[in-house]
């Protein structure tokens, strides 16, 4: 290594000098110094070594290759899934669109019937017959949507669990 050397700058212009001092500050200058360079050593690895850091690169890509293949099919599983989910809640919200079209045609029906009434009594009975109706137009509407929500569900989990089952057995 090189040594450091500080030198004194005597320069025709006056550097300021911190108050109280009579000497002129020092100026340093970076060191330079050289990169050792090492030679390694040759070494012969043991052949046994090699083939075991060898088996571990073939193992690491066969593992890489298997979960590479099990990701890209729980993509397709989940791409496939949410299709099926898109279109069941398209069918589920057009079914209450219908339901919603159902009551209110029920609910312009009873009104003009109920226009054409003559007496307090057959309004009494009409309105108790629309009721009816509509409880049990309600509850038949209520099964059709829990039936259909249970289709979609089943439909859209039942791939994934399937598939994902199936590519982690692979990979395991």
């Amino acid at each position: 290594m090189s040594d450091i050397s500080t030198t004194t700058s005597t320069t025709s212009k006056p550097k300021s000098r911190p108050a109280g001092s009579g000497a002129e500050m020092p100026k340093f200058e970076i060191p330079r110094f050289d990169i050792p360079k090492f030679d390694m050593p040759k070494l012969e690895v043991p052949a046994a070594f090699r083939e075991f850091a060898e088996k571990g690169v073939t193992q690491a890509k066969d593992n890489w290759e298997k979960m590479k293949a099990a990701t890209e099919e729980a993509t397709d599983l989940i791409e496939g899934s949410y299709a099926t989910a898109s279109k069941g809640a398209s069918d589920y919200g057009l079914k209450l669109i219908e339901i919603a079209r159902t009551n209110m045609n029920a609910a312009f029906d009873y009104a003009s019937e109920l226009m054409k009434v003559k007496s307090p009594s057959e309004a009494v009975e009409l309105s108790t017959g629309h009721m009816r109706k509509q409880f049990d137009a309600m509850t038949e509407q209520n099964k059709e949507l829990t039936a259909l929500a249970q289709k979609v569900a089943t439909e859209t989990a039942e791939p994934i669990k399937q598939g994902m089952n199936s590519a982690f057995k692979r990979v395991a």
